[in-house]
């Protein structure tokens, strides 16, 4: 316990770690089930704490950070809520397309809904049973290894509520054969092996018969997948061979109202965009984010532009060193409200600010506070010398890496770029896409503020565009 007194030592040295949270941690380290620390859902463990979300992701950012957990990016089916993929960073990310055997659909990964981030105790501090994988029981596997922290499973009676759509299940270690005899029963069965994320489908149907089938399969890393075959209800034989180099451990699911429902639960998860966007990730793991050639699609992103008016004009006016202090309070000003509305300050362009946000309306939350902070910062100095221009557009973009720095690539980005160059200093300018966001069109309307649409042309979009000016 020496060295995990010594890390929280350190991590309550950091003075923008919420106290409240790093206590709620360590009493789950010292007190929570061994599957409670396996790849936490950071949302998950602030609801059930009573605690902020955003200083709960920082906290548990900060605690991997000084040695606490290890953190996971993990590809996600969007059926099942099968983990298809685990990565210890975003650069081991390669693929362009995962192939899900238990919903036999292939999908090309997005960060929006496709890649969890969770914390996994690092066995320096805690041993927990998931530090060995392959040595944990088969449900405790399905529980902490295959489904996703975004699978709302039950915690209490888990292995029950998994009996209820199982009809068999078996562990092969790494060269072992075996049968599985089985009743086939009247229903769409899946022999699924978690594993090797590999499914034969079974459609049992018509009379049902005495005759004893057999059926071989064949588990490797190459062939997860076979045609689904057509039976008569009745008794099977099913002889499995694993030529993996670890154990696999098949199961028989019934693919019935049993197994949709525990499928079909869901709750949030911190994805790879929130954290893309959160400004304690971008400061702690600026330069280990993406490799260089990695382009990974998010479908949807919230831009945000801003830029000093007349900041010459201003040099002139006021005399360098006055001029410098108050745009350099601007900027300190704007990285706080972003910060606060879960942004994150992707650069800063001579005396220009990019920012992004997982949604719209925390877009628009912060540009309504910079406005009203420029504007307290103007009557303190007795001076209207800070102008902000701002711009708002959300739509989908790549994150790629530029100049040793996570960034953002596509249309969007210069899209949200030219709206903000259209912006005067008294006005937000914003899309359609981010006006017509109902978060946002709350947002809005709790502050009495009605935008006034007009279409615009904008230099290199060749189309004209709704922009929408939030007076």
């Amino acid at each position: 316990m020496t060295e995990a007194q010594d890390l929280f030592s350190l991590l309550r040295q950091s003075t923008d770690v919420d106290p409240q949270a790093i206590d709620a941690i360590r009493r789950t380290i010292a007190e929570g089930k061994d599957h409670e620390l396996c790849r936490i859902n950071a949302l998950a463990f602030a609801s059930k704490n009573g605690l902020d979300e955003e200083r709960t992701i920082s906290a548990f950012l900060h605690a991997a950070r000084v040695g606490i957990f290890d953190i996971s990016w993990n590809v996600l089916c969007p059926g099942c809520g099968g983990v298809l993929d685990t990565n210890a960073t975003l650069k081991t990310m390669q693929k362009d397309e995962y192939t899900c055997a238990l919903c036999s659909q292939g999908y090309s990964p997005t960060l929006d809904e496709m890649v969890e981030v969770t914390f996994t105790v690092s066995p320096r501090i805690r041993r927990i049973a998931a530090h060995n994988p392959h040595e944990l029981p088969l449900i405790e596997y399905f529980r902490q290894i295959y489904w996703a922290s975004g699978a709302d499973l039950p915690e209490e009676d888990f292995a029950e509520k998994v009996e209820a759509f199982s009809l068999e299940d078996i562990e092969l270690a790494p060269g072992e054969k075996a049968v599985l005899p089985i009743q086939l029963p009247s229903e769409f069965v899946i022999v699924f092996e978690p594993v090797t994320h590999s499914a034969q489908f079974i459609d049992a149907k018509g009379e049902p018969t005495k005759e004893r089938r057999s059926l071989s399969l064949v588990f490797d890393r190459d062939h997860v997948q076979n045609q689904t075959l057509e039976m008569q209800p009745g008794p099977l034989r099913i002889s499995l061979e694993n030529r993996t180099d670890t154990r696999v451990l098949p199961t028989v699911f019934i693919a019935g109202h049993a197994l949709h429902d525990f499928l079909g639960k869901r709750r949030p998860f911190v994805t790879a965009k929130r954290l893309l966007t959160n400004q304690t990730f971008r400061d702690l793991y600026r330069t280990d984010t993406l490799d260089i050639n990695q382009r990974l699609k998010i479908t949807s992103l919230t831009f945000l532009f801003t830029d000093l008016r007349g900041s010459t004009e201003l040099y002139e006016r006021v005399g360098d060193l006055s001029a410098f202090d108050l745009v350099r309070e601007h900027f300190q000003v704007l990285h706080e409200i972003v910060a606060a509305e879960a942004g994150a300050v992707v650069k800063t362009i001579g005396d220009a600010v990019m920012a992004t946000f997982a949604t719209p309306d925390r877009a628009i939350a912060a540009a309504l506070r910079m406005r009203d902070a420029m504007r307290a910062l103007n009557e303190k100095s007795g001076r209207a010398d800070l102008l902000l221009k701002i711009g708002v557009h959300a739509g989908p973009c790549i994150a790629v890496s530029m100049n040793e720095r996570q960034d953002y690539f596509g249309q969007t980005v210069n899209i949200a770029s030219r709206v903000q160059n259209l912006a005067n200093a008294q006005a937000i300018f914003a899309t359609r896409s981010v006006v017509d966001d109902n978060l946002t069109a709350d947002l809005l309307r709790r502050n009495a503020l009605t935008p006034v649409p007009h279409e615009v042309s904008l230099r290199g979009i060749e189309r004209e565009i709704a922009v929408y000016t939030i007076p």
